[in-house]
């Protein structure tokens, strides 16, 4: 199978940043095994919306996929608390 191109979105890149180091690692790799695996074991499909989610311990990661494109588009990244609040204002 192609790899999935993989499209951080700035805001997603920065929410990383601000990350402790452990979490920061541990996201960044399941984001990039998102090329290989677009709907991994464990992700959820986000009522209402043409998103998923993973979770990544208390951290989610927000993405899109385009079969079309082949093309998976980090959206947010954050704790579980906030980071749907701060997609949905």
């Amino acid at each position: 199978m192609t790899p999935y191109e993989l499209i951080v979105k700035r805001s997603a890149e920065k929410e990383m940043l601000s990350l402790p180091t452990q979490v920061f690692d541990r996201v960044k790799e399941a984001i990039l095994n998102l090329e290989e695996d677009p709907r991994p074991r464990g992700c959820k499909k986000l009522r209402g919306l043409d998103e998923y989610r993973l979770r990544v311990g208390a951290y989610r990661v927000l993405f899109s996929v385009d079969d079309e494109k082949h093309a998976v588009t980090v959206m947010a990244v954050g704790h579980r608390q906030d980071v749907y609040r701060r997609r949905n204002s």
